[in-house]
């Protein structure tokens, strides 16, 4: 029988130093998503314009582009968070395979940052 030290107090830990921290990301991103979501009801609830302009006029308010692309970037770092760990889970057999999903997935959500941000500021 061979001595095996992958069990109890005594095993090696490696690559597990993340969890906690993105762990936590994801419920501040969900948090940051759920409130923006709350002052969208906010403001339809209590609008009383809902026409076009009405919307327009509350999308070219500086405060709300602000508020609005930061939801946005808070959603885009909650989907890398768990894309990064699907593609860590379900492709462990390649690291190449792997590295292109990780890249693919990265260049995906900077481009739709700078298309929100394109969209957001547009004049």
């Amino acid at each position: 029988m061979a001595n095996n030290n992958n069990i109890g107090p005594k095993r090696l830990v490696v690559g597990a130093h993340y969890g906690l921290r993105d762990w936590l990301a994801q419920r501040l991103t969900a948090i940051v998503m759920a409130l923006y979501t709350v002052i969208l009801l906010v403001v339809f609830l209590t609008g009383n314009n809902f026409s076009y302009e009405g919307w327009a006029g509350l999308f070219a308010q500086q405060w709300f582009k602000i508020v609005t692309f930061a939801t946005f970037a808070s959603m885009f770092y909650h989907v890398w968070v768990g894309m990064r760990d699907i593609w860590m889970d379900y492709i462990s057999n390649s690291i190449a395979l792997r590295l292109a999903f990780h890249a693919a997935t990265i260049l995906w959500l900077v481009g739709c940052a700078g298309w929100a941000a394109q969209i957001i500021w547009r004049a």
